[in-house]
């Protein structure tokens, strides 16, 4: 395996359980440990992870590639399972929905109703292509320039979005604090501004680790503007306090195992 492939794996590791040890990826791809922390110290010089002693973390604020498909469009973490099914829940009869292309996203797809009718519009291929199996599912498709990670964001798709008003929004994003929502590119906070704006409810998909995570690009939209986040039952309370002053309602998912 040359570096290259093996820092692809290393990443692939690093954002699915969130830690590494440099020395259990030593043992794991049969190299020296000093290998090991040359990958590692290369992929921190290019703001893909960050070091700690004796290993690395994800960077929160790592403008990188999109992730594989086989992490986004995975099996997902429980926090993650249990934010997707707690989301599901607000499809309504009748109502036009918009939900992107995240891996939280994807996990919705197995707990949206398939008993009532109701639209989703959405910016994602992924999404789209999974929810021609729903009879039930109207799906509109925003077009423009497709990125590799199958989302669309560019100018054209902001554009095409203005025409639309849904019901629900449900958004994801790379933090959250006081100021409001993030994320890594201004093209996704521009796209996704709109999305917020032209919006009835605004319901935010956050896992516990982006609250308090204030990334490279604004989405301009105030924290008062959002009516609901769900959150994971690791969320830290003073922060969970911060989202609710400001009059957002908050709810820590339930996972499938029974835990908050």
């Amino acid at each position: 395996m040359f570096s290259e492939e093996r820092r692809e794996k290393i990443l692939e590791k690093v954002i699915k359980i969130g830690r590494v040890l440099a020395k259990d990826l030593a043992e794991e791809y049969n190299v020296s440990i000093d290998s090991i922390r040359r990958d590692l110290s290369i992929m921190e010089e290019d703001g893909l992870l960050k070091r700690t002693h004796g290993g690395a973390i994800p960077n929160p604020k790592a403008r990188n590639k999109p992730q594989a498909p086989s992490i986004r469009y995975g099996e997902g973490k429980p926090a993650q399972v249990a934010i997707a099914k707690a989301a599901a829940d607000y499809i309504k009869e009748d109502e036009t929905v918009f939900i992107g292309g995240s891996s939280i996203h994807y996990l919705m797809l197995k707990y949206i109703p398939r008993n009532i009718g109701f639209t989703v519009v959405t910016n994602s291929v992924e999404i789209a292509y999974h929810l021609r199996e729903f009879a039930n599912v109207e799906t509109y498709l925003i077009g423009g320039m497709m990125k590799a990670s199958g989302n669309i964001t560019d100018g054209l798709a902001n554009e095409f979005s203005k025409q639309f008003t849904v019901d629900v929004n449900f958004t994801t994003a790379g933090g959250l604090t006081s100021r409001g929502l993030s994320t890594s590119t201004p093209e996704v906070a521009i796209f996704h501004n709109t999305i917020l704006t032209n919006s009835r409810k605004n319901i935010v998909l956050m896992e516990n680790h982006k609250l308090g995570m204030d990334m490279f690009a604004g989405m301009n939209i105030p924290l008062s503007k959002l009516d609901i986040v769900i959150t994971d039952e690791k969320a830290n309370e003073d922060k969970i306090q911060l989202i609710q002053s400001h009059g957002v309602h908050t709810i820590i998912a339930l996972r499938e195992d029974g835990h908050s």
